[in-house]
């Protein structure tokens, strides 16, 4: 009897340890499942904190303007030129990076002096057009006087027309505090400079211009990090010849204004001596625009042997006419980037 109550009480005592070790076990593996989701979270909030590199962005080609292509590399004279999709790379992942949070958008805005001659910087120098300019190379004409904060007696630099910035302020007390997105630095910004886009914009419309290689290329966000390239063509940008044609600037800009005809005077008069169709205003006197005219009653002129060899433009960016049309017609004015890069 007394083994049958020994037997009894160890197979109790058996089966309660194994209920135990199995709800130990349990346990255990709901904790190690429950530690590897939590490192799995973590993992992924990490990397959508993480800023955005060439090496994450996505470039795939599915042309909608299919005229004069080029290819990546492609030959010139006695040397190769090329689309540089690396730099282009970075300028996306820039874009990238500062949209991935909220901001209230704006531009800055002083094209012919409309909104005022700006102050002479600090520490000016006269450029070979001798024009005063700061000391990076921006010209007081048409440009935005930029001060140190709590410092508005005179301003440091000049910022471009047509550049990117953050409202870090009200936008209606007389001073707004910006920072910059199409170049470096927190300043104060006279209010009348600065027009206000908002924060519901998004900017996934983008046309490169490459100074260099003197060709041109359009570009649409698809995803997140995935964009398509809608277009690759010649371009003819601006040239360095005092005193009327100068350098297309490098930078980032926003896509201000749009006329279908853009018409320009002759050097050092006030003629009207043509006109250039569908251009695309992005800074100071700057557009993207087709082949220009000889007069301002000619009909469109399609394209140029010129395009895509030398710069010969007065700080405009020239390209094919129905290239011209298609950016007209595809970009939004306020919502779109013109991207210049050397």
């Amino acid at each position: 009897m007394r083994t049958v109550t020994y037997l009894i009480g160890f197979t109790i005592a058996l089966f309660v340890f194994s209920c135990n070790e199995k709800s130990s076990l349990r346990e255990e593996a709901e904790k190690r499942k429950a530690d590897s989701l939590e490192r799995v979270k973590r993992a992924e909030e990490e990397e959508r904190k993480r800023p955005r590199t060439a090496a994450d962005i996505k470039l795939t080609k599915k042309l909608a303007f299919d005229k004069y292509t080029l290819d990546d590399e492609y030959p010139y004279k006695d040397t190769t030129r090329v689309f540089q999709w690396d730099k282009i790379k970075e300028k996306l992942a820039h874009i990238d990076n500062f949209q991935r949070e909220k901001k209230y958008y704006a531009v800055l805005q002083n094209y012919k002096n409309r909104n005022g001659e700006a102050p002479v910087v600090a520490n000016y120098v006269r450029n070979a057009y001798k024009r005063v300019s700061d000391t990076l190379g921006t010209e007081r004409y048409q440009s935005v006087p930029l001060y140190q904060a709590d410092n508005d007696n005179v301003p440091i630099l000049y910022g471009r027309d047509g550049s990117l910035v953050e409202l870090l302020s009200s936008d209606t007390i007389p001073m707004i505090k910006v920072a910059g997105l199409s170049f470096d630095g927190t300043w104060e910004v006279p209010k009348r400079y600065v027009k206000t886009i908002g924060d519901t914009v998004t900017f996934n419309h983008v046309v490169v211009v490459d100074v260099t290689n003197q060709n041109i290329c359009t570009i649409e966000r698809s995803e997140e990090t995935s964009w398509r390239i809608l277009s690759m063509n010649p371009a003819t940008s601006g040239m360095h010849k005092p005193p009327y044609s100068m350098e297309t600037p490098t930078g980032i800009f926003v896509l201000q204004e749009k006329k279908p005809k853009m018409r320009y005077l002759k050097d050092g008069t006030k003629t009207i001596q043509g006109y250039a169709p569908y251009a695309n205003r992005f800074t100071n006197g700057g557009y993207i625009h087709g082949i220009p005219t000889q007069s301002p009653n000619a009909r469109i002129i399609e394209y140029s042997a010129s395009l895509g060899t030398v710069p010969r433009s007065h700080m405009c960016v020239r390209n094919a006419s129905s290239h011209a049309k298609f950016i007209y017609d595809w970009a939004k004015t306020l919502q779109s980037l013109i991207i210049v890069i050397d």
